[in-house]
């Protein structure tokens, strides 16, 4: 009986050892392949020089990963608080508020990067869907999806009312108008695309879907606040 029974827990527990793995391994094989122009903006970047640093995409990036150690402390921290408050799930709600910030501002911080004229660069936009997109090429289009990737991924682990694809569906989309409208108010020298606004909502809803297992879809508002301490009697 007891063989029987560990039998559909073995394939869980590879499940959950082969997808960090697996995790792990792209990670490696993304920063081996970019590691020289990680490398040339390494000097800046430790120096603390602003140009050639924050202002390209190599630094942020580069920043990004110096920094993910320093996300994970604050994850672990966060989740060992909520432990001893009683909430939960402490471990999946910390990575969900971290992961979202961590994995979503420096990809803000790079759409917001003005062109080679802001400010005297007249204002362009693009709205005639699907034109843009056999420009932007496969990095280009690989870079979009990534936009707002850990905000579709993160947020319906996260938040109870985000849990469904529709709502994951607008919050990108409203999320991605924001930033195209930002870029031409601001006159950063970028095109203001509805194909940029298609792709970053699909890249949302594509990450969502990946994490649906791991979704909040049950509110329990008790599990979010440290429980109360009894009065003393009399």
């Amino acid at each position: 009986m007891n063989d029987y029974a560990s039998r559909p827990a073995a394939p869980r527990r590879t499940r959950r050892t082969l997808l960090p793995g697996l995790a792990v391994l792209g990670l490696a094989g993304a920063l081996f392949a970019v590691r020289r122009p990680l490398a040339m903006s390494a000097p800046r970047c430790l120096a603390g020089r602003w140009h050639g640093c924050y202002d390209t995409f190599n630094g942020v990036v580069l920043m990004t990963l110096v920094a993910l150690p320093l996300a994970l402390l604050v994850v672990w921290a966060l989740a060992h608080r909520r432990r001893r408050a009683g909430v939960t799930p402490a471990w999946r709600l910390s990575l969900a508020e971290v992961g979202l910030v961590h994995g979503t501002v420096p990809f803000l911080w790079l759409t917001m990067m003005p062109g080679a004229a802001p400010g005297t660069a007249p204002a362009r936009v693009s709205l005639v869907p699907l034109r843009d997109l056999v420009t932007m090429g496969p990095l280009g289009i690989a870079g979009n999806l990534l936009v707002l990737a850990a905000l579709g991924f993160f947020a319906p682990m996260r938040f109870t009312a985000l849990a469904s694809v529709p709502r994951v569906l607008a919050l990108g989309a409203g999320c991605s108008v924001l930033v195209e409208t930002a870029q031409y108010v601001l006159r950063l020298d970028r095109v203001s695309s509805v194909d940029d606004v298609l792709v970053n909502t699909a890249g949302a809803v594509l990450a969502a879907l990946a994490s649906r297992r791991w979704w909040r879809t049950t509110g329990n508002p008790a599990s979010d606040l440290p429980r109360p301490v009894p009065a003393p009697a009399g």
